[in-house]
């Protein structure tokens, strides 16, 4: 999942209960009322007009600050209610604001939004910062900090309370007036280079696309991918051609199947050049500019390096914790890529092809090797992977193990044609909602995530959540099921477990609510959903021929688990080599770093392959350079994967295997349900019995256990 807070401390429930707004709402800019409709409310995305989100958001920012002044100036002395409480209920307009604004950001961008973006990114940063270096306020957290043991305040209480006070800290609230002033002038420069570099890196994902016309060009690839190719051509009209796509949606497949090996390297190099073209797009000096401003950051907040800074309040604690486990896995991973690209090596040579195994070949004679070893055809599985049946079987699965429902509705306003609600329910009661938004368009941002428009909370009674997934799927032709791969509807049970661990929330307030925890910790939940994908309850009911509407036949199911540990060695390094550049990048502290020059020399120094790449490039690495979010912080996905192979073993152990009640049941009470309301190693051991081994995780690659 990529999630995007919309403030550090606005985390107020997206259309909770605010301050009346007779001012604002005179101007009559749905983007500030309260939500209205059914369930509690819902985005009003039928009303949302590009030209309506700087005035909402200034008027929002305005709104808030009149919120948290009013907080800081309380005459009464500092308590739990009249301070902490009370600022989980400001901001409640800006989150409203803040649902749409981020739609329309990461998936109907075009010049007129990107201009806003650009506007507005260092006004809202400008707008956080005075909120966090805000003296007074900062004055009656710690008082309230200072006492939370003797308040009587419940454990979720003392939590939010050292959490609001570790998060004023750690954005400088006891610096000097001066390293205050530079912190904040920092913030509002990194918030516009992240902009900058998300709509660079946006840039190369829509201007660059190969087209294909003759057969020849085409030779190799599936049916299913020239169709979903016609349908990219046609949507920006050239009918009758065939577009790829610079996206890994539409990359990815063509590198799998085409038999043209000079057309699989150029799209292979147009799309690991994404943001790295020497043009005026190019991401390099951005990212520059970012490591410098991040550890000039780090030193003002009393860190040697931004990775310190970020690792402090993750569960590993320190980049040591985090480096320790990458390289415990790092050599595993790049030996298994030696013998893999032996086998493809030894198939291109029976072939008599004359090639060596380059990046552009390794998809292509990894497929082959699939086949003759496991005598499976990736492409026969896709045949039964139609992805509306897929997603029905999301539904189910999460119905067996935690009693949740998915029922359609068509009553809530939705921001594009293509986007697709339910009505989520458990034990018959309403949980919240459900938004699915799984097509590739000019405009959306590449990749897969998980939104929030509205967390649970129970602050002020109950507010039920509503969430969303997002894909970038590649339409189909008009009537035809869209078939997806098994690795990308591996990923649609990813991000579905992030929309679960949202849904299935129950705490008071809202910025301990759902996915608000660490990130080494939040993908533990969408990972450990992966493990219902391949379990026999989901293929033979949902794994469904497109043509004939056969189940799976169980022989193809059982091929599919004997290759379960094909090609870690490509999809292990690949990411780890993402996460070990980011955390060195991070740890070089106020070293003059050329982006391109530092990939290179470091991945040299680890002995990375040079028959794969990195799986981000550092040019067009989001999750690190646009936006804090996962800055030093990429090894989460492997931290998280450890704790859940290591639960997934506890399902499978149990009586009823993935299915199991009981085990399921721990698994809401300490981990989905909880949110960031107790400590995530206490929650583990609480779930697990223990703290989670990595043995299991070794074993799900076919990695030595040592």
């Amino acid at each position: 999942m990529d999630r995007r807070m919309f403030l550090a401390v606005s985390s107020a429930a997206l259309g909770a209960a605010a301050l009346p707004l007779p001012a604002l709402a005179a101007d009559g800019s749905p983007l500030l009322a309260p939500w209205t409709g059914p369930y509690g409310g819902v985005p009003p995305f039928d009303q949302v007009k590009i030209a309506d989100f700087a005035p909402a958001l200034e008027a929002a920012m305005a709104l808030e600050l009149e919120e948290i002044e009013a907080i800081a100036n309380n005459p009464e002395p500092a308590t739990f209610d009249n301070t902490i409480a009370a600022l989980e209920r400001a901001g409640a307009a800006l989150d409203r604001v803040g649902a749409p604004y981020w739609v329309w950001g990461g998936t109907l961008s075009n010049p007129e939004m990107r201009a806003v973006e650009t506007a507005m990114a260092p006004r809202l940063s400008a707008h956080s910062d005075k909120i966090l270096q805000n003296a007074k306020l900062f004055a009656r957290i710690e008082q309230v900090y200072e006492g939370r043991e003797s308040a009587g305040l419940t454990p979720e209480q003392q939590r939010l309370t050292w959490k609001r006070w570790n998060a004023f800290v750690r954005a400088g609230a006891k610096l000097e007036p001066a390293a205050k002033a530079r912190v904040a002038q920092i913030n509002g420069e990194l918030a516009q280079a992240f902009t900058t570099f998300s709509q660079n890196l946006l840039a190369d994902e829509t201007d660059y696309v190969l087209y294909l016309k003759t057969e020849a060009e085409l030779r190799g690839l599936p049916e299913d991918v020239r169709a979903a190719a016609a349908a990219a051509a046609t949507e920006r009209g050239r009918p009758g051609e065939y577009a790829i796509l610079n996206t890994r949606s539409s990359m990815d497949p063509f590198l799998t199947y085409s038999d043209r090996r000079d057309l699989r390297e150029k799209v292979w190099r147009t799309y690991y050049s994404r943001g790295d073209n020497g043009d005026a797009h190019d991401n390099n000096g951005v990212i520059q500019k970012i490591l410098k401003l991040r550890v000039e950051r780090a030193n003002l907040l009393g860190y040697p390096t931004h990775a310190h800074w970020r690792l402090e309040a993750a569960m590993a604690k320190t980049p040591d914790a985090a480096m320790e486990l990458m390289m415990r896995v790092w050599p595993a991973a790049i030996a298994r890529v030696a013998e893999e690209v032996a086998e493809m090596q030894a198939i291109a040579d029976a072939e008599k092809a004359g090639v060596k195994i380059e990046p552009w070949d390794y998809r292509y004679y990894a497929e082959k090797v699939r086949a003759e070893r496991y005598n499976l055809d990736m492409n026969e599985v896709k045949a039964y992977l139609q992805m509306d049946k897929l997603v029905d079987g999301m539904f189910w699965a999460a119905g067996e193990v935690y009693g949740m429902s998915f029922t359609p509705v068509t009553n809530v306003p939705v921001y594009h044609p293509d986007v697709r609600t339910w009505e989520v329910k458990r034990n018959g009661a309403h949980l919240g909602l459900f938004y699915f938004d799984p097509y590739a368009r000019t405009g959306k941002r590449s990749g897969a995530w998980m939104n929030a428009y509205r967390s649970q909370q129970k602050l002020d009674g109950p507010i039920t959540p509503i969430v969303s997934n997002n894909s970038n799927f590649v339409k189909g032709a008009p009537g035809q099921p869209v078939l997806i791969s098994w690795d990308d509807a591996t990923t649609l049970f990813h991000e579905f477990g992030h929309a679960i661990h949202g849904l299935l929330s129950n705490v008071t307030y809202p910025s301990l609510s759902g996915t608000s925890v660490p990130r080494d910790y939040v993908e533990f939940p969408s990972q450990v959903n992966e493990a219902w994908l391949p379990t026999r309850e989901v293929l033979s009911r949902f794994a469904l021929h497109h043509e004939t509407g056969e189940p799976m036949p169980e022989e193809l199911a059982k091929k599919i688990e004997q290759a379960s540990t094909f090609r870690q060695g490509f999809e292990v390094t690949e990411y780890l080599a993402s996460a070990l550049i980011d955390m060195k990048l991070h740890l070089a502290g106020d070293a003059d770093i050329d982006p391109d020059a530092f990939e290179r020399e470091e991945l040299a120094k680890l002995g990375m392959p040079a028959e794969l790449p990195m799986r981000h490039r550092t040019p067009q690495f989001a999750h690190v350079f646009a936006s804090d979010g996962y800055s030093a912080g990429y090894y989460s996905y492997l931290w998280a994967e450890v704790l859940s192979q290591d639960a997934a073993e506890a399902f499978r152990e149990a009586p009823g295997g993935m299915y199991d009640k009981d085990v399921a049941k721990r698994m809401v009470d300490h981990i989905l349900s909880v949110g960031d309301t107790v400590d995530q190693a206490e929650a583990y051991r609480a779930f697990r019995g223990r703290d989670a081994a990595v043995g299991a995780y070794l074993r799900d690659k076919g990695f030595p256990v040592s």
